[in-house]
C-alpha cells in the first residue's frame, strides 16, 4: 500500500512528526513500512518557461529555434517537439540539471544552433511515462519558477507492506484511522453523511449469487464529459504509481485508494436492458473479453456482472471491454460491491488476471463501507466532469449484525503482563473506531465492519499490545525447567545411519512422500499385494503426486533412471523416511521408518583407472556396506544373515537374495532387481538394493561401547592351507576358528579359494591366515605351534581336511 504525507494530510495532522518518526511508528503498530522516498527530489533546475517565438531550424526539418522565457532571462533553445508553440508555458531544464534518467544538460549547439537548456516532457522529468511532447502547464503560471513547487510536487511517498489480515490499510483512510490512534486525533472522512437514494425507475439491479454478493449498490449519473482529470489528481495518482487515464477512471481509483472500495464505471448506455444482474456464466457464455482486451475462458463457479444480455465484468477482478467507458460516453452506471473473498480469488488464479481491485476484494472489503465509497466517487464526477447525480440503487441481502466480545482486563494483563486499567485499554480501542462500553473489569467490545480479521478475544489482546507499544511492555525471562530431554532412539538412529553410509560413499536422496500409482505395476506387485492398498491424496499437483508411498524403493530408481539420463553411471543412494500404509477408509494410514539403499554402476565410482579397474558394482558390495552399517550401529551380533530360496519379492532376483533377521524376525532383504523391474524404470544396467525397518532394528541392544589399549607385543602370523571336499563352505571353516575363540587368535580370515587341477576332483584348497598375539610378552615359536596345531587338527578332523602346504611368516 502506497501512500503520500501530503495525502494522507487531507484526513489528520501529523505535526511534529517527521516521514522517518511517522514510518518508525507504523512499524512498530505492525504495518511494516518497506520504503520512505523523496518525490521528485532532484528538479532543483527545472524551472517553468514560456515560449516567447518559435522559428524553424534552419538546417534541421523537425527541429525548431525558440526563443523562451525563464523569470526575467531570454534563452534560445533548439526543441523536436511537435507540440510547442508560442505562449505555451512549459518545463524546462536549465544547465548543470541532471534528469531522473541520467542525462546532464549542458550548453551546447545543435546543429549550429546554440541551445542554452531543454524543453522536457513529463517522462524526461520521470514524473509519468507521457512522452509525446513537451508539459504544457497552465497558462497563467509564472516563468522561472521552480518545477517542483509550480506543481506541487514536493512531497514524501511511503510503502507500507501490508499483512493478508489487514485489508483494512489497504486505504489511505485506514492508515490515517492507524496514526489518530496513537495520535488521539479525529479522522477527517470526506464524506459526512449519506443522502438517501432516490427511487429508481431507470435500471434494476437483481443478486442471483447473495452468498457470493452479499451488497451491491450502483447509481447513474447523466450529463457526463469524459477528459483528462485535472493536476491534484493526476498529481496523487502518479505519486503513488498509477496511471492517470481519464477523469472518470481517475476518480475510481482515487476512492478506491483513499477508502480501499474498488469501484467500477459502466457505460449506461452499452448496458442492455437497463438491468444489472449478478450471476454464475449461464450455457453458452465461455469466453469473455476484459478491459485490457484479454481473452478469458469463464467456469461455471465464476462470479459475472451482467446485463440483462450478457456478461459485462468479471466480479471484483476486472470490468469488460463491451462496456468500456470512452471520450463518447456521457451517462454512466457506478457500481460499489462487496463479493465472496474466496470466489474473487479462485477466479483472479484461475484466469491469471490481478488487479488493484482483486487485491482488496481477495483480502475482503468493509461492507458498511459501499455506499459511502460510491457516494464520494459520485461527488468527485459531478464536479470533475460536470454530472449530475441520479437514482441508485442499494441491495443488501447479506447483512450481518456487528460481533459484540467481551474483553476481561485480568486477562489482558495477565497475557501482556501490564497493569492497564479498563480506562486505558477501552481508551486504545476507541482511538482506533471500536465502540467500547465499560462493565467494570469487563469490557464490551463492538468490532466494527472494517475489521474482518477479528473474531476472538485474543485478537482483541493483540490489539491492545500493538497500540499500547511492545516496548512498553515489561520484559520477562522464560520460565525453563533444568532438565534434559530424552533423545527420540529412531532420530538419533537415523543420523546415525546418515553417517555412516555418506563415510561408504553413498549420497542422501530426500524424495516426496507423494508417488505416482504405477510404481506398483512397475515392481510387478501381485494384486493381492498389501503394498497395492495405497493412501490416494484428495487433491494430488499431478499424476506423479498422486498417492503416498508405500516403499522407498520406486523414488530412488527413478532417481537413477534421471542420473543415467545425465550420464552419472556410478550410482550409490540412501534413503531413510517415512512409508504410508492403508488402514481403512476415514482412518490414518500407519506410518513406518525404512532405510533402503540402491547402488549401480562402477564398484569405484570417479576412482581414476590408473589405479582401479573398471570393476562394476555386485551383490556383494552392497552386503558389506550393510555388514559396515551394522558394525558402526554395533548390532553385528544381534542381526545375522539368512539366505533364500526361492523369489522374496516379484521385484527381487531369484538366488541372489538375503534376508536379515533379528531373533527370528525379518529385518529387510538385500537382492539384485529383476530385469523386467530395472527395464519398466528405464534402467538399462544391474541394481542391487536393500530394505531395512528402522523401528524393529532401533529395539535391538548395540554391544557396549569398550576401550582396549595398543599392544606392546609384536605379532606372529601363520597360515593354513587345507584340501577340503568342494561341498563343504569356505566360510565355514573360517567360522569354526572364530567360535572357538582360542587364547591369543586375535584375527583370521580367508585369503585364497581355488579348486581344479592340480587339485583332485571333489577338493579344493582353502588357504586361512590366522595372527596371534600376547598381552603379556612376545610369543615364542613353540608355544604359537601348539596353538597353530590345535586348530589345524580341530580343522582337520570337523571337516576331513588334509595338507596342501603350510607357510610361515613372522
Amino acid at each position: 500500500m502506497k501512500f503520500t504525507l501530503s495525502w494522507l494530510g487531507q484526513y489528520l495532522s501529523f505535526d511534529g512528526l517527521t516521514a522517518a518518526q511517522l514510518a518508525d511508528r507504523l512499524t512498530m503498530l505492525g504495518l511494516e513500512v518497506e520504503a520512505v522516498q523523496e518525490l521528485h527530489a532532484g528538479l532543483e533546475a527545472v524551472k517553468t518557461a514560456k515560449v516567447l517565438s518559435v522559428r524553424k531550424h534552419p538546417d534541421a526539418d523537425r527541429l525548431t529555434l525558440c526563443d523562451v522565457e525563464v523569470g526575467d532571462k531570454i534563452l534560445p533553445i533548439v526543441c523536436g517537439a511537435p507540440n510547442v508553440r508560442p505562449g505555451l508555458v512549459t518545463a524546462i531544464a536549465l544547465p548543470g540539471a541532471k534528469l531522473p534518467g541520467g542525462m546532464e544538460i549542458k550548453k551546447a549547439k545543435v546543429r549550429g544552433q546554440v541551445s542554452e537548456g531543454m524543453l522536457c516532457s513529463f517522462k524526461e522529468l520521470g514524473i509519468s511515462e507521457a512522452g509525446s511532447g513537451i508539459v504544457e502547464l497552465d497558462p497563467a503560471l509564472a516563468s522561472g519558477l521552480p518545477l517542483a513547487e509550480a506543481l506541487e510536487l514536493r512531497d514524501t511517498m511511503i510503502e507500507v507492506d501490508l499483512t493478508p489480515n489487514r485489508a483494512d490499510c489497504a486505504s489511505v483512510l485506514g492508515i490515517a484511522r492507524e496514526v489518530a490512534g496513537f495520535s488521539g486525533q479525529q479522522v477527517r472522512c470526506p464524506v459526512q453523511s449519506l443522502p438517501a437514494f432516490t427511487p429508481q425507475t431507470e435500471f434494476s439491479v437483481r443478486i442471483a449469487e447473495p452468498e457470493l454478493c452479499p451488497r451491491y449498490a450502483a447509481r447513474r449519473l447523466v450529463g457526463v464529459t469524459v477528459k483528462p482529470s485535472p493536476w491534484w489528481l493526476q498529481r496523487l495518482l502518479l505519486a503513488v504509481g498509477m496511471r492517470p487515464i481519464n477523469n472518470i477512471v481517475d476518480i475510481t481509483n482515487f476512492v478506491m485508494l483513499e477508502y480501499g472500495q474498488p469501484l467500477h464505471a459502466f457505460d449506461y448506455a452499452k448496458i442492455a436492458g437497463k438491468a444489472i444482474v449478478v450471476r454464475r456464466p449461464l450455457a453458452g457464455e465461455t469466453n469473455f473479453t476484459t478491459l485490457d482486451n484479454a481473452e478469458c475462458s469463464l467456469e461455471p463457479d465464476t462470479l459475472m456482472i451482467c446485463d440483462a444480455n450478457k456478461p459485462v465484468a468479471v466480479a471484483g477482478v476486472m470490468g469488460g471491454l463491451n462496456s468500456e467507458v470512452d471520450e463518447t460516453t456521457t451517462e454512466i452506471l457506478l457500481e460499489s460491491a462487496c463479493f465472496n473473498p474466496v470466489s474473487v480469488r479462485r477466479t483472479a488464479r484461475r484466469l491469471n488476471l490481478t488487479s488493484e481491485a482483486s487485491y482488496r476484494f481477495e483480502r475482503g472489503v468493509n461492507p458498511e463501507g459501499v455506499t459511502e465509497a460510491l457516494e464520494r466517487a459520485a461527488q468527485l464526477i459531478c464536479e470533475l466532469a460536470g454530472a449530475t447525480a441520479a437514482e441508485g440503487i442499494d441491495l443488501y441481502p447479506g447483512k450481518k449484525e456487528p460481533l459484540q466480545l467481551e474483553l476481561r482486563v485480568k486477562r489482558v494483563n495477565s497475557l501482556l503482563g501490564t497493569s492497564l486499567s479498563g480506562g486505558e485499554i477501552a481508551a486504545c480501542l476507541r482511538g482506533i473506531g471500536f465502540p467500547v462500553t465499560e462493565a467494570g473489569e469487563v469490557l464490551n467490545v463492538t468490532v466494527p465492519a472494517f475489521r474482518m480479521d477479528i473474531e476472538r478475544e485474543i485478537d482483541l489482546i493483540e490489539e491492545v499490545a500493538r497500540l499500547v507499544g511492545y516496548n512498553a511492555i515489561p520484559v520477562t525471562l522464560p520460565v525453563i525447567a533444568m532438565d534434559c530431554p530424552q533423545p527420540e532412539p529412531l532420530r538419533q538412529l537415523r543420523k546415525k545411519i546418515a553417517a555412516a553410509l555418506l563415510g561408504l560413499g553413498f549420497y542422501e536422496a530426500v524424495n516426496y512422500s507423494f508417488v505416482a500409482k504405477k510404481h506398483s505395476d512397475q515392481l510387478g506387485l501381485a494384486a493381492d499385494d498389501a503394498r497395492r492398498r495405497q493412501v490416494a491424496l484428495l487433491n494430488p499437483l499431478n499424476d506423479e503426486q498422486a498417492v503416498m508411498r508405500t516403499m522407498l524403493l520406486p523414488s530412488l530408481l527413478d532417481n537413477i533412471r534421471r542420473n543415467l539420463s545425465f550420464q552419472q553411471n556410478d550410482i550409490r543412494l540412501f534413503e531413510t523416511g517415512k512409508v504410508f500404509t492403508f488402514t481403512a477408509p476415514g482412518q490414518q494410514p500407519i506410518e513406518r521408518h525404512r532405510l533402503c539403499a540402491v547402488i549401480s554402476g562402477g564398484c569405484h565410482p570417479e576412482a581414476s583407472p590408473l589405479y582401479f579397474s573398471g570393476q562394476e558394482s555386485d551383490f556383494f558390495d552392497l552386503k558389506g556396506a550393510v555388514q559396515a552399517l551394522l558394525r558402526e550401529l554395533r548390532l553385528t551380533a544381534a542381526v545375522s544373515f539368512a539366505t533364500v530360496q526361492g523369489q522374496a519379492e516379484p521385484y527381487a532376483e531369484p538366488g541372489c537374495t538375503l534376508r536379515l533377521l533379528a531373533n527370528g524376525q525379518q529385518l529387510g532383504l538385500i537382492s539384485k532387481l529383476t530385469r523386467e523391474a530395472a527395464r519398466a524404470f528405464g534402467i538399462k544396467q544391474d541394481v542391487y538394493f536393500c530394505e531395512i525397518e528402522l523401528e524393529p532394528l532401533s529395539l535391538l541392544p548395540a554391544a557396549a561401547k569398550s576401550f582396549s589399549q595398543l599392544n606392546r607385543y609384536p605379532s606372529v602370523r601363520r597360515d593354513i592351507a587345507l584340501l577340503v571336499p568342494e561341498q563343504i563352505p569356505a566360510g565355514a571353516l573360517l567360522q569354526d576358528i572364530l567360535d572357538h575363540s582360542l587364547q591369543h587368535v586375535v584375527y583370521a580370515d580367508i585369503f585364497d579359494v581355488y579348486s581344479g587341477k592340480p587339485i583332485e576332483q571333489g577338493m579344493k584348497s582353502v588357504a586361512l591366515t590366522v595372527t596371534y598375539r600376547s598381552g603379556e610378552g612376545t610369543l615364542d615359536d613353540e608355544t604359537v605351534n601348539g596353538f597353530h596345531e590345535k586348530i589345524v587338527s580341530s580343522l582337520m578332523s570337523r571337516f576331513g581336511g588334509r595338507y596342501r602346504e603350510i607357510k610361515e611368516t613372522v
